[in-house]
Formats: C-alpha cells, structure tokens, sequence
C-alpha cells in the first residue's frame, strides 16, 4: 500500500513537472510564431546602434548623435546595459539572438509569475491557470525591448514585498537594493517599481491615518529600503538627471494619441479580454475576500490606470491581477504539495527539449529571420541608397527611422526615441505621411534630399506628383525619392552620423 502511494505521488509530480514545461515554453512558442514582429521591432536598430556608438567611443552619450533634427539635442541613453547586452548577442549570434533573448526571457518571467503566485495559492492547478492568464494576456509585450526585463524585475520585486508583509523578515527588503541598482540602468520604468514601493512603505500610514481595519507591516523598514532603493538609481551613468528624462517621457501627453504602444487597449484580441477578466476578478476578490487590504487596493488602482492608459504598461496589471487572485480565492481542502527538487531538472530540460526541436521545425535560422525582417522593414531599398550613394539629408517614418540608423549609418529626420522629438515633431511627422493638411510644408522634407517610405502611404502617392521630387526606387514595401536635380556624392563618403557642419556629440567617458 505504502508503495503504491510513493509510485502516485511520483506519478503526480512528474506530471506537475511536464505541465510546468508546457506552461513555460508557451510564451517561447509565441516569441517563435510571431518572429517577424520580434526583428521587425522599430526600436531594434537604434538600440543597437546605442551600444555600438557606447563601445566604439568608450562613453556614453550626452547629446543624440542619430537624427539630423534634434542633433546635439540632450539626450541620455538610459537603456545603455539592455543596448550592450542586445548588440553582444547580435554580434554573437546574429538575428537569432536577437530571437533568443526574446524568447529566454519571456520564459523566466512566466518562471517569475508561477513562482509569485505559487507561493500565495497552493493549489498547483489554480497557480497554473492564473499563471497561464499571466503570460498570455502579455502577449504583445513579447517583443526584444528591455521591458521584459522590467516585468522579470517587477515580478521579484512584488514577490519581495508579499514575502515582507506576510512574515515582517527586515532581511528580505535587501534584496530589493541591488535590484533597483541593476533596473535603473537597464529600462526607465523602473520608475513604476518605486511607485509600488512607496505605496509599500505608505501602507502603514493609511492604516493608521484612516483607521483601516487592516494590520500592516512596520513602517520604518519600508522606508528605509525605499529611500536605500532610490540612492541605488543613482548608481547610472547619468546620476540623478535619470529622473529627468523619466519626467519627460512620462508627461508627454501628445505621445499616447500618436504611438501605438502607447495607445488604450483596443480590445480587439483575446489577449485584451483575458486581462479584463483578471483585473474584473482581483477586483471582486478585494471586495469579497480581502476585505479591500489597503496595499493591494492601492496598488490594483495604480497598476489599472497604467494599463488601461497605455498597453505598454498592461503587464503590471497582468501581474498584480494574479497575485491578488492568488493570495485571495479560498485555498479549498487539499493540502500543499510543494514540487519535489528532482523535478526541476526535468522541467528545465523538457523545456530546453521543447525549444530546441521547435526552432529546428519553424526553421528558425539567421537566413530565415532576414527574410522575416525584410518584410517589416526596407532592406532591399537601404541596399539601393548604398549602391547609389544617396547619402543626403533623409526624411524617414517615425516607425522606420531605428532600422535606418542601424543600416546606413546617417542621420535620420525621426526614430524612436519619443522623448527626444517632443509631440510636435512626431504629430508633424505623422501627419505629413498621412498627406494631412500642410504636409508639403512640412521644414523635415522641404530640406530633404532623399525620401524613403512605405509604398502605399499617402505621402508617397503625393510626391510622385510632386516636381520638387523624383521617384528613384519602388519595391512592394518602399519608395525611394530624391529632390529633383540633386546628385548623390559620387564617392560614396558617409556623414557618419554627423551632419556636415555639426559638431561632435558630447559625452561622458566610461569609468
């Protein structure tokens, strides 16, 4: 009798084992459908290009040395750790890695979200189905931007908390120290962990102010990891005036109307349903089983307006929905049963099995990822300004103006960066290739030398029967113009990412 319960809890745990693999490398799986989207990110180039101008000079940069327009402009390069990394791999394993970091890290933040939510729901079947409404409502974060480091370090910092409040161990909030040091130098939202933070440390407060039926943890301690926390953002190499740029990308209301990411929910997928359903869920947990817990009132508030503002930051609702609805829904009778260690191996190396074999099958390979990014992004047309030496003044898209940088090495009228153009240059941008009113006015193109755009935008359509410009190249992506009568260098010689005349970039040298 005795060994046929160890063959079944055996048995059981081998089973948790192979549901966790599947669970893991789902997003994976997802990263590996929708390659095209990952090297096809308007941001990728530019990024890039960031870490390589940091290795090539040795600094990092004071002033943009990218874009024509805002040339010398203050700007800091915030991401410079998540730009190193994403270079290395580029230059290491090409397209592929670019795929692979994608992929790696969309899978430990599922591994970061099973373990939060583990830990506050012991019912295996319960965490993974909270777990799966986690990583799939996601899924339009699963793209090679340093925010799915963010959502890794948001996961551990959350669990960090919990872990503090349920057993008042002062020891656990040191860990959040190092945690912000290394954020801070890798994505700009590390601004929302100190917000949750704050809120954290504020707990006490409102219990106490307002008289919250609640119990709260001591205060003192919050604080003092909160204040440690914000010392440790200074430890970039831009100190304090991190802050800044964080102020200026965040108050930029212009940005939320014109950039896609940061548009509202559209509630056109599934994805966008499942996180409804999750943050409608936390809600009635609070109200039903929570008795509304001050702190996690709070922090389904915070984490609602963000996402709900801008689907950029719907992963911190996706999080803070499940952690609640864990910790909340009634455990039932069945006891706890942790996984046993030797299942770890075999989950990891059902994983790597798992991934391994689909990368082989959907023939994920660096030739492929090219013919992937040529269909997002104007490869045959960079190949043409190459050729024929079009190294002229470039009016771009804003979606485009990243890859340019990357491929061609000149300066571009516009790319990524939102926080550097302002909302005045990006609507004049947009509204230009919509062929709005004014557009022809437009000082970026009237002092163009060469355009290149999307085939079937309404500025193309315009100038090719516009004289001011000729039609050089068109494929099914792009059109190529240049200004009539103007001839390319005929030694090929690139500006280098500096327009003739200007100065060089300030910057500030690596310690």
């Amino acid at each position: 009798m005795q060994l046929n319960s160890n063959i079944s809890a055996r048995s059981e745990q081998i089973t948790r084992a192979i549901l966790l693999a599947l669970l893991f490398t789902g997003p994976a799986l997802m990263c590996f459908a929708g390659a095209r989207a990952v090297v096809g990110d308007p941001d990728l180039g530019w990024q890039i290009t960031t870490g390589q101008w940091i290795l090539q000079h040795h600094a990092f940069p004071q002033a943009d040395p990218f874009s024509r327009l805002a040339h010398g402009a203050p700007w800091q390069a915030y991401s410079w750790l998540f730009d190193l990394i994403l270079v290395k791999l580029y230059s290491w394993f090409g397209l592929d890695g670019i795929v692979a970091y994608t992929a790696i890290m969309v899978t430990a933040n599922g591994v970061a979200i099973w373990r939060l939510v583990n830990r506050l729901q012991p019912d295996f079947l319960k965490s993974a189905l909270l777990t799966l409404g986690a990583v799939f409502s996601m899924s339009r974060m699963y793209t090679p931007r340093p925010w799915l480091i963010t959502i890794f370090f948001f996961a551990l910092e959350l669990d960090i908390l919990l872990r503090y409040r349920s057993s008042g161990r002062t020891r656990t909030l040191f860990w959040l120290v190092p945690l912000f040091a290394l954020w801070a130098n890798i994505h700009i939202q590390f601004i929302d962990g100190l917000l949750v933070l704050a809120l954290a440390a504020a707990e006490p407060l409102i219990v106490r102010w307002l008289r919250w039926g609640s119990q709260a943890p001591a205060a003192r301690p919050l604080w003092i990891a909160f204040g440690a926390c914000i010392l440790a953002t200074f430890l970039n190499p831009y100190g304090v005036t991190v802050y800044r740029s964080a102020w200026i990308l965040g108050s930029q209301p212009g940005v939320l109307n014109t950039i896609t990411e940061m548009h509202a929910m559209t509630f056109r997928t599934d994805s966008d349903f499942v996180l409804l359903f999750l943050a409608l869920g936390a809600a009635g947990v609070l109200f039903r089983y929570r008795n509304l817990a001050p702190f996690e009132t709070l922090l389904l508030s915070l984490s609602a307006v963000l996402a709900f503002r801008s689907q950029r930051d719907l992963w911190m609702l996706a999080i803070v929905a499940v952690a609640i609805l864990a910790a909340g829904i009634p455990e039932g009778a069945s006891e706890r049963k942790p996984l046993a260690f030797w299942t770890v191996p075999i989950t990891t190396g059902l994983c790597t099995a798992v991934v391994a074999v689909a990368a082989v099958v959907m023939h994920l390979n660096n030739s492929r990822m090219a013919q992937l990014e040529a269909k997002s992004m104007p490869v045959q047309a960079v190949e043409v300004i190459q050729q024929r030496h079009y190294d002229g003044a470039l009016f771009n898209t804003y979606g485009w103006g990243g890859f340019l940088i990357w491929k061609l090495g000149e300066p571009v009228s516009i790319d990524g960066r939102a926080g550097l153009y302002g909302d005045e240059v990006i609507s004049r941008s947009m509204d230009t290739w919509a062929g709005n009113p004014k557009w022809s006015s437009n000082p970026e193109l009237t002092s163009a030398k060469v355009v290149i755009g999307p085939a079937d935008s309404a500025l193309t359509q315009l100038l090719l029967r516009d004289p001011r410009f000729d039609l050089a190249y068109e494929d099914s992506l792009a059109a190529i113009f240049t200004r009539h009568g103007w001839k390319p260098n005929a030694t090929g010689s690139v500006a280098a990412l500096h327009p003739e005349g200007a100065p060089s970039t300030p910057e500030k040298h690596l310690q």
